[in-house]
């Protein structure tokens, strides 16, 4: 059968692209190795959040002192983990109701782009049957990436995978990186009882976010136990023992630490291998798939999408990815009645659901004041929120960044309970052009984390009330 559209992988991307392209009436096939809902549902943003939660009530539990409250607890770290896995299932199990509501094909088995409007797919048995449709969007995805001196074994080093689903909390672990996933988990096995040690490479930990936030995530882990060694990289590892022996580099010399498991946290590499990427002439750069603003490959009839192609590797970025790539085509099926507005790349949250939590978008600090602009900063302690008071969570703050010649919204930076939560108001305002004016003109929700943004404006502009 001939299809309008197949996409290749069921992540947060192909699947939400294959949703939108039968929406706007196109025949569409979904084609999947492994499990619908790609990385993010089964292993990935979903069963860690669950497994985040679990360690958040842990925490309330011995806290539960300071709330007037007499409780205990005791971790069932094997019940913790199917919770997790039970959460990742639903979920997926909720993307095949999806496929069949929107009448969508779905093809198990890997698939390999044959020639223009093919894709052969080999199922687990290892047969293989060609699949027909006009536009193909590769939504391949991503998976750990591997260092040469960390070669994951799945048992003593291990990735992002293993560390979902191991059997009982290590002692000790040492974790190597300290982006999204490795702060995560640092946070979960810390608050399981592992004595966890992170090993950056860069000068600072969350090397992406702004440096204030950084230097509070740093002051927060180290208070809950945990050993961080910034500007240094694991050079060897010996797992001939019972553990791991890691030698690690750092300013002062090398040095050795040991642990019961490493878990590699060191990013992710695009799934782009024995694809067909070559045969058909597809051009890739730096590992990952070129494309227009539409996702269009160089290879007409052809896209990519999410974490395959050039952009942040973020879930929520390729959902929109995928939309606009799918209504693109429908355009040009005249199936939608106009060209879909391309995605503004600086106007993307990012959260870190460690504890506390991070969130933030736009331009840092340094970033605002390296692209030229004259700025005025707002820094708002949640130590002076009602709401955080009262939720026995007064740690991190609220930053932001504004232009001080026109008062554009550059940026906004958030460390605390809840933060992921709210950093959308940011993000909507930023794209409707708001400036400081409009939003302390605003009213705000009281008590709520979410006035603390405002309190932070305030600070920018000399006008603050409650610091």
């Amino acid at each position: 059968m001939a299809y309008d559209v197949i996409v290749l992988g069921s992540g947060p991307g192909g699947y939400v692209a294959a949703i939108r392209a039968a929406q706007l009436g196109l025949k569409t096939a979904v084609i999947e190795k492994e499990s619908l809902g790609g990385i993010c549902l089964n292993w990935g943003c979903i069963p860690t959040k669950a497994l985040l939660k679990s360690a958040q009530v842990n925490e309330d539990i011995k806290h539960a002192k300071e709330y007037g409250i007499e409780a205990s607890g005791t971790v069932d770290f094997g019940a913790v983990i199917k919770r997790s896995r039970g959460v990742a299932d639903k979920m997926s199990k909720g993307v095949q109701f999806l496929m069949k509501k929107n009448k969508i094909d779905v093809v198990m088995g890997f698939g390999k782009l044959k020639a223009k409007g093919q894709v052969e797919v080999t199922a687990a048995d290892g047969s293989k049957k060609i699949v027909e449709g006009k536009h193909v969007i590769v939504a391949t995805g991503a998976r750990s990436r591997e260092l040469p001196a960390l070669k994951i074994d799945g048992k003593k080093i291990i990735g992002y995978r293993e560390a979902l689903t191991l059997p009982q909390a290590p002692k000790s672990m040492i974790i190597v990186g300290s982006g999204a996933i490795g702060v995560e988990f640092a946070y979960f096995y810390n608050s399981m009882g592992s004595k966890v040690t992170i090993v950056e490479f860069m000068p600072r930990i969350v090397p992406v976010e702004d440096e204030d936030i950084s230097k509070e995530l740093e002051k927060s882990y180290k208070k809950q136990g945990i050993d961080i060694m910034t500007s240094s990289e694991v050079v060897k590892v010996d797992t001939s023992g019972n553990g791991v022996k890691a030698t690690v580099k750092t300013s002062a010399g090398e040095t050795t630490l040991e642990a019961d498991i490493l878990l590699s946290a060191v990013g992710i590499a695009s799934n782009i291998e024995g694809i067909g990427l070559e045969e058909m002439g597809i051009k890739t750069e730096k590992g990952k798939i070129v494309v227009d603003k539409f996702y269009k490959t160089n290879v007409d009839g052809f896209y990519s999408i999410g974490d395959c192609a050039p952009g942040q590797a973020l879930a929520h970025v390729a959902s929109k990815e995928g939309i606009i790539c799918a209504e693109n085509i429908a355009f040009g099926e005249k199936k939608y009645g106009h060209q879909p507005e391309p995605i503004d790349y600086n106007n993307i949250p990012g959260c870190t659901y460690c504890s506390p939590e991070i969130a933030s978008v736009g331009f840092t600090e340094k970033q605002a004041k390296d692209a030229g602009y004259e700025v005025k900063v707002g820094k708002f302690p949640l130590s002076a929120s009602g709401k955080a008071s009262a939720a026995g969570h007064t740690e991190g703050f609220i930053k932001v960044v504004f232009d001080a010649k026109y008062g554009e919204w550059l940026g906004a930076h958030m460390i605390g309970y809840n933060v992921t939560e709210i950093v959308a108001q940011a993000v909507t305002a930023r794209k409707l052009e708001t400036t400081y004016h409009e939003a302390l003109n605003a009213i705000y929700p009281h008590p709520t984390i979410s006035e603390s943004v405002k309190d932070a404006i305030e600070v920018a502009y000399g006008e603050a009330i409650h610091l």
